[in-house]
């Protein structure tokens, strides 16, 4: 695979070798197991010598060939695939850190981020602070001797706020901090986290990698050197993906880049009609030019993603009316499906966040967050202006 030069032709050929029956298409590994050929070779596997697969909570055919695939596209030597995306969130944070330390992480953090910085690792004794992702000169003043992490998403969910990945990069090598991206939303199709000195990748693969709503997945994808430490972690505390949701999400991934264009084609027009719409108060979308890090956007994004966000005048009652009145798009909290979805996150995926860490984020009682599908754009038009 390393041979291969496009990120399209890496999705789509990098698969493993074919078994004795030469199939077009991997095969599916449905096993828990493995067997050995003789105790001595189990014992040296056991020991790491040798080549066997242990057992499908460590690794497994279905689920290395994603994990190499997803590497091979984010132009990282090494990962692991988790049973969902807020496994492998969790499992980015968890296993580099220990009792003391402290994590700087930006503002604009998905919900179930939030509660994991600000309920759970507390717990064990780690802490951490917030800075804002737009405002790279404050960064500095947060970080402390036992600092360990620097924790960001961009764009953001759902405020679609952007971090500078170049000078993230930068503050994080000028203070020995890990790196960490969610890279969920760009995906390593319109952005890839590595070249600005990412040490470690996260994914939600359930989301534009699987694209169909069909299977929950997760990734880490990083260095050597943490990823080590990666694996130990999840190997033993058990968050590995099945099989089956690897392959389909390996499938997936063949067509990741035609369908990122095409959401992505779909979704700038739907941020320019919904601007000359009545009743919105705003629309949010990176490669809108009045976007206020347009210039960011297309420095380090291929192009604006697949999600627009925008803000109802009458607040919750206006939002929840577009939605009840929606016959095409899909009420559901999930994104990145063929099919166009509308969520409120005041109501939903940041219900938890107080008013006032709503207001913080960007998060009003008006937004509304729209996963814009591959039906035609004009009848998704349609649908959201009978709500309107």
């Amino acid at each position: 695979m390393n041979e291969l030069k496009a990120s399209e032709t890496r999705a789509i050929r990098g698969q493993m070798e074919q078994t004795q029956y030469r199939e077009h298409s991997t095969p599916l590994f449905l096993t828990s197991s493995f067997t050995f050929p003789s105790a001595e070779a189990m014992a040296d596997t056991f020991a790491g010598s040798g080549e066997g697969i242990i057992y499908s909570r460590y690794n497994n055919p279905s689920v290395d060939e994603l994990v190499a695939k997803a590497c091979a596209l984010e132009g990282m030597p090494a990962g692991f695939a988790t049973s969902s995306g807020m496994g492998a969130v969790f499992a980015s944070l968890a296993a580099l850190v220990r009792q003391g330390d402290h994590i700087v992480a930006t503002r604009a953090v998905f919900g179930s981020t939030h509660q994991i910085l600000t309920e759970i690792l507390p717990r064990w004794g780690v802490s951490f602070t917030y800075v804002e992702p737009d405002r790279p000169d404050e960064w500095d003043a947060a970080v402390r001797p036992e600092t360990k992490l620097f924790v960001t998403e961009t764009p953001s969910n759902p405020g679609l706020r952007l971090v500078d990945l170049e000078r993230a990069g930068r503050f994080c090598r000028s203070h020995g901090l890990l790196f960490i991206v969610d890279n969920c939303f760009a995906t390593p199709h319109l952005q890839r986290p590595a070249e600005y000195g990412a040490d470690l990748i996260t994914h939600s693969a359930t989301k534009w990698m699987d694209g169909q709503g069909r299977v929950l997945g997760g990734l880490l994808l990083g260095t050597e050197e943490v990823m080590d430490q990666v694996i130990f972690f999840c190997r033993h505390t058990g968050p590995a993906m099945s099989p089956f949701n690897a392959w389909v999400i390996s499938k997936s991934l063949e067509t990741l880049h035609v369908r990122m264009d095409a959401h992505c084609r779909s979704a700038l027009l739907m941020a320019e009609w919904l601007r000359e719409q009545p009743g919105i108060a705003a629309v949010h979308y990176p490669f809108l030019e009045d976007h206020p890090q347009y210039e960011l956007a297309r420095k380090q994004m291929r192009a604006g993603g697949g999600i627009v966000t925008f803000e109802l005048a009458g607040g919750v009652a206006a939002a929840q009316r577009l939605l009840n009145n929606a016959v095409l798009c899909t009420r559901s909290s999930n994104l990145g499906d063929t099919r166009t979805i509308l969520t409120h996150p005041a109501t939903t995926t940041h219900s938890k966040l107080s008013p006032e860490e709503r207001a913080a984020v960007g998060i009003t009682d008006g937004l509304v967050r729209m996963s814009v599908g591959l039906e035609a754009p004009a009848d998704i038009m349609a649908d959201l202006a009978r709500g309107l």
